[in-house]
C-alpha cells in the first residue's frame, strides 16, 4: 500500500474508458474538479461501512437501488423524490415484515458512467462510438454528440451535488418520518395488489405508532422514527473522474473518494492486475465488486483479500448476478472458497444484469418472474450454506415506467412503448420494486426461523 497513490492506476492496464480527442481540455478540467468541493465527507462513508459491518454479520439487509444511468434530460426534484420514497417504502416492507433494519443505498447522485460490450454500435447501417453514459458523451445517434467531451464531468459533479442536496433534505426534513408511511405510495401505484397489501401494512404501522406514542416513544424524542440514514453510490468507472474526488482525511489521514459514500466494480472490470481494482484498494469507501457467471471461486477469494487485506466486516459487499435458474451453479462455489478462507463480505443480489432479454418487439426488458426467481434462488442457496443473505441490487425508478414485462400490476409486450424511458437498461418500476420487497421480506423472516 506504501506504493498506492491516487493516480497509481495510470500505471496498469484499463478498460471501458473513453478516448478524449483533447488531452488539454481534458487535463483543464481535472484540475478544476480538483479544487471542487468534495460530494460526501470521510465520516459519512465510515458511517456506512459500520452499518454494512452489520449487515455482514447477519444483522441488517442492504437495499441499493436506482437508475441504470442517471441522465441530464431527466434531472428533476420529482423523479428523485419518486425514487426516494419508492425505497422508503420498499425499506419500510423488510423492516416491519422482515424483521431487520435496512441499510438504504441509492444507485444516485453520480451513476453517469456506463460499461458497453462493444467500443461501437450500429443502426441503420451506419456505425458510430457507444454511449456510455451522460458524463462521457451524449445519446443522440450523431457522430458529434458521441464525441467524448470532459466537460460534462463538470455537469454530472453539479447535478450530484443539488441530487445530494435534495436527498439529505428529505432523509431529515419530514419526508422520511415514519408517519408519512402513507404518503410514500405514488400517485400511478395505487391499483394493483401489492399495492393494497402495502395500504393494509401501513395501517398496522400506524397503528404500532399511536401505541408507542401512548407509551411515550414519539418523533420529536426519537430521530429513527423521523429521519432516515440514506447513503449514495455508483459504479467506479471513469476513474480520472474518480481521482479528481479523492481526498486525504483530515482525522485520520486516509484516502477517500468523496464523490459517493460507496464505490463498486463492474464485472467487466474487476482484474485483479487491472486499473479499477488498483485504485479501490487504496480509498478506504465501502466496496463493491459484482461476481457474474464467469467468477473463479480462487479469483473471488485474491480480489478480496487485495480489496480488503483487513478482512473488515462491511469493508467488501459482492454482488452476485447470475441469471435466473443459474444461481445453483456458480454462487454455491463462491460462498463456500469465501467460508474457507474465513473472509467478512456482506452478500449482495443483483437480480437484473443476468434476465435481460429482448422482446418481440425489439425493446431490452427484463421478465419480473426472471428477477423474482433469481432472488428467491439467492436466499435458497444461502440458507443451504449457512450463511447470510445480506442485500439487493436493483435498477430501480420511482416513474410509472414499462420496462420490465410482467408483476402483479402487469405490464406486457404492447406496453413497452407507452412509457419506455430509460437510455440504457430496463428499470423496475416502483411498483414492482415493491412486489420485490415483499418478497424478500418473506425470505428475511423465514430465514430468521
Amino acid at each position: 500500500m506504501s506504493l498506492w497513490s491516487p493516480s497509481s492506476w495510470r500505471e496498469k492496464p484499463i478498460l471501458q474508458q473513453p478516448t478524449y480527442p483533447d488531452k488539454a481540455v481534458l487535463d483543464h478540467v481535472l484540475a478544476e474538479l480538483k479544487n471542487y468541493p468534495p460530494l460526501v465527507f470521510a465520516g459519512e462513508a465510515r458511517t456506512l461501512k459500520a452499518q454494512l459491518g452489520d449487515v455482514a454479520n447477519g444483522n441488517a439487509f442492504l437495499l441499493q437501488g436506482g437508475d441504470c444511468a442517471e441522465s441530464f434530460s431527466e434531472f428533476h426534484a420529482d423523479n428523485i423524490r419518486d425514487t426516494f420514497k419508492a425505497m422508503m417504502q420498499m425499506a419500510v416492507v423488510m423492516t416491519y415484515s422482515g424483521g431487520l433494519p435496512v441499510v438504504k443505498v441509492g444507485r444516485m447522485a453520480g451513476q453517469f458512467a456506463k460499461p458497453r460490450s462493444s467500443d461501437t454500435e450500429t443502426f441503420d447501417g451506419v456505425e458510430l462510438a457507444s454511449y456510455r453514459g451522460d458524463i462521457i458523451n451524449g445519446t443522440e445517434f450523431t457522430a458529434e454528440a458521441r464525441i467524448p467531451d470532459p466537460q460534462r464531468m463538470i455537469k454530472a459533479y453539479n447535478q450530484s451535488s443539488a441530487t445530494l442536496n435534495l436527498l439529505r433534505a428529505f432523509a431529515s426534513g419530514g419526508l422520511a418520518d415514519l408517519h408519512q408511511v402513507h404518503q410514500w405510495t405514488l400517485d400511478f401505484a395505487h391499483q394493483s395488489v401489492v399495492s393494497k397489501k402495502y395500504e393494509k401494512m401501513a395501517e398496522e404501522i400506524e397503528k404500532s405508532l399511536r401505541f408507542m406514542e401512548a407509551c411515550g416513544v414519539t418523533s420529536k424524542n426519537y430521530r429513527t422514527l423521523r429521519e432516515t440514514d440514506f447513503y449514495t453510490s455508483h459504479e467506479a468507472l471513469l476513474l480520472p473522474y474518480e481521482e479528481a474526488f479523492t481526498r486525504k482525511d483530515s482525522i485520520t489521514g486516509d484516502w477517500y473518494d468523496t464523490s459517493a459514500h460507496m464505490l463498486w466494480i463492474g464485472d467487466r472490470t474487476r482484474q485483479l492486475d487491472g486499473a479499477h481494482v488498483e485504485y479501490l484498494k487504496g480509498v478506504k469507501n465501502p466496496i463493491g465488486v459484482k461476481a457474474g457467471p464467469t467468477m473463479d471461486p480462487q479469483d473471488l477469494v485474491k480480489l478480496c483479500n487485495a480489496l480488503n487485506p483487513k478482512n473488515e466486516a462491511g469493508r467488501l459487499n459482492v454482488i452476485v448476478r447470475m441469471g435466473a435458474g443459474k444461481v445453483g451453479d456458480g454462487m454455491p462455489a463462491l460462498i463456500k472458497a469465501i467460508e474457507k478462507e474465513g473472509l467478512k463480505v456482506v452478500w449482495s443480489c443483483d437480480p437484473m444484469h443476468g434476465n435481460t432479454i429482448k422482446s418481440s418487439n425489439n425493446y431490452k426488458t427484463r421478465p419480473v418472474d426472471s428477477i423474482l426467481m433469481e432472488m428467491k434462488e439467492f436466499f435458497q442457496i444461502h440458507k443451504a450454506e449457512g450463511t447470510h443473505a445480506g442485500g439487493v441490487h436493483l435498477e430501480m425508478t420511482g416513474k410509472n415506467v414499462t420496462e420490465c414485462i410482467g408483476g402483479s400490476f402487469t405490464v406486457t409486450e404492447e406496453n413497452l412503448s407507452s412509457r419506455y424511458h430509460t437510455h440504457c437498461d430496463p428499470r423496475l418500476n416502483a411498483d414492482q420494486s415493491l412486489e420485490l420487497a415483499f418478497l424478500i421480506a418473506d425470505s428475511l423472516k423465514e430465514a430468521r426461523k
